[in-house]
């Protein structure tokens, strides 16, 4: 007798239902490549900074370029998206996982198996490679999981995203290839970098308001209202560039300081559009003022490396 003949045994034929495996490209989608742009970049800018020959370790150097976009950034994509499925239901339900193209719990299988991965890919960048994939993936999971969550204040969750997107991969950079920790001038425009970027974090929550709304997070334009928010990320972001500048004067580096300031004063002009209307014109101040601070970013690289520090 089969379990189906059974008198008052119903047989639900979903639980032996074979496991559906996530499609390739939906997975790639999950780990968001247009994200990996921004570590990669504050990674070659440490490479830079670092004063050494590309060619003399130009295997750490891809090996450090894929550690920091695909791996490390994309587990941070996994890891959020996993959490936040909830909240991109109501904010953004075509996304892999509130969509139902990732099926089950792959968006956090996924999230754990890419941490492994980035450990491995790190072993060969030595203790300071290793120490910094470390910090990041940690950072990672302490932003978007409990109990931590980081994200759930814009202060403390913006803070952690600037950091792991600009300033360990300027580190890291900079570290594997002096194969030693970067010098106190390195540290000191990264470190400047990174607290700009927690406005530009700032401009990218201003999507999802209503969403963050409704389950609880506190990101700044939902504590504080869109406007005031954009406020204080212009001024976030605008505060440590100046700073950057007078360190490049005091350390005789006019050239790098003057192209500084020109971006600075166009990014004052965009960001005046900016506030005119935040929320819409975000994307657009992305495109533009972001782009001149990431551009100042390596101008100030290659100054430290002309420096020899």
């Amino acid at each position: 007798m089969t379990p189906a003949d059974k008198p008052g045994l119903v047989f639900d034929r979903s639980v032996v239902a074979p496991l559906r495996l996530p499609d390739l490209r939906v997975c790639l989608e999950l780990l968001k490549p247009v994200t990996w742009f921004a570590a990669i970049w504050a990674f070659m800018c440490g490479v830079v900074s670092s004063g050494v020959p590309l060619a003399a370790r130009w295997p750490e150097l891809v090996l450090g370029m894929v550690l920091a976009g695909p791996m490390v950034c994309g587990t941070s994509q996994a890891v959020n998206d996993w959490f936040d499925r909830h909240v991109d239901a109501i904010n953004e339900p075509d996304r892999p996982i509130p969509s139902g193209r990732m099926p089950g719990r792959w968006g956090l299988y996924i999230a754990i198996i890419w941490s492994g991965a980035s450990l491995l890919v790190a072993v060969p960048l030595g203790p300071w490679g290793f120490g910094a994939a470390v910090f990041a993936l940690l950072a990672a999971w302490g932003y978007s999981a409990p109990p931590f969550r980081f994200k759930m204040n814009g202060w403390w969750g913006n803070a952690a995203v600037a950091l792991c997107y600009e300033g360990v991969p300027w580190f890291t950079g900079a570290a594997v290839m002096r194969d030693a920790l970067p010098s106190v001038n390195i540290l000191i425009i990264a470190g400047l970098y990174s607290v700009g970027a927690h406005g530009i974090m700032t401009l990218n929550d201003f999507k999802s308001v209503e969403g963050d709304l409704k389950i609880g997070i506190r990101s700044l334009p939902a504590q504080l209202g869109v406007m005031r928010a954009a406020v204080i990320a212009c001024v976030i972001m605008a505060v440590p560039q100046a700073g950057v500048i007078l360190l490049m004067i005091g350390w005789h580096h006019l050239w790098a300081a003057g192209l500084i300031g020109v971006s600075l004063a166009v990014q004052l002009v965009l960001m005046r559009r900016l506030l005119e209307k935040p929320r819409e014109r975000a994307p657009w101040y992305n495109a533009t003022g972001t782009t001149l601070y990431v551009l100042g970013m390596l101008v100030s690289a290659f100054a430290l490396a002309a420096t020899g520090v």
